[in-house]
């Protein structure tokens, strides 16, 4: 369940991105942190793992008011792709409220994204969550690739999955904020099932889109 603080009026989400190494989890919460306006905005945390420097999670708060008063708290972590950190990946997504996961749209990259959507299934399953019922979307990034999977083929693939399917280049920002906010519109309708259960005064989606857009630079 989101973490509900009743004294406060706040909620916290946690949504995790994750996937194989280099599928661009990273570039997406670094183009999310860049959309927003400084003052808004939390610093990315990066932590480093004993075995590699270049590899860590990252962590971005960012927090608004709804129009019912209600402090609305989001935690967007990464999780390394390496198959040697399972254990960081089944940490980072403990508790979790939604998760994007982020597929390399390579051609030569087919096996490694199917073996991390398992890993993410598996994992899910470890850790106490549901996954047919988990808030998940699906997004084929670096489409700016020379010779990506064609979407067509992408579409015809996932056709029968009941999870949305984005594309996207995170390197330009493009696709990244439809990503978010479907996820998002995803993750709240769970979460405010939860509230209503506990009496709380539930946030809808379009309060989340709302907010975050007022958050982004120019709002």
């Amino acid at each position: 369940m989101a973490d509900y603080d009743a004294s406060s009026n706040r909620v916290t989400l946690k949504v995790v991105y994750y996937g194989p190494a280099l599928s661009g989890k990273t570039t997406n919460v670094v183009a999310l942190h860049d959309m927003l306006s400084p003052q808004s905005r939390g610093e990315i945390m990066m932590f480093e793992t004993r075995q590699d420097r270049t590899l860590f999670f990252d962590l971005l708060p960012v927090g608004f008011r709804t129009r019912s008063g209600m402090l609305v708290k989001l935690k967007l972590y990464t999780v390394p792709g390496q198959v040697a950190h399972d254990s960081t990946r089944k940490a980072v997504l403990s508790r979790a409220d939604g998760v994007c996961f982020v597929a390399d749209s390579a051609k030569s990259q087919s096996v490694n994204n199917a073996e991390s959507f398992e890993n993410l299934e598996a994992n899910c399953r470890r850790v106490g969550l549901d996954f047919e019922r988990l808030p998940l979307v699906i997004q084929f990034n670096k489409r700016d690739l020379p010779d990506p999977v064609p979407e067509k083929d992408l579409r015809d693939r996932w056709s029968a999955a009941p999870w949305p399917l984005h594309m996207a280049t995170a390197l330009t920002g493009q696709g990244v904020q439809q990503t978010f906010l479907d996820l998002m519109a995803r993750s709240v309708e769970s979460v405010a099932r939860e509230l209503d259960d506990i009496g709380a005064v539930a946030v809808t989606a379009d309060e989340i889109r709302d907010g975050f857009l007022t958050l982004a630079k120019g709002r």
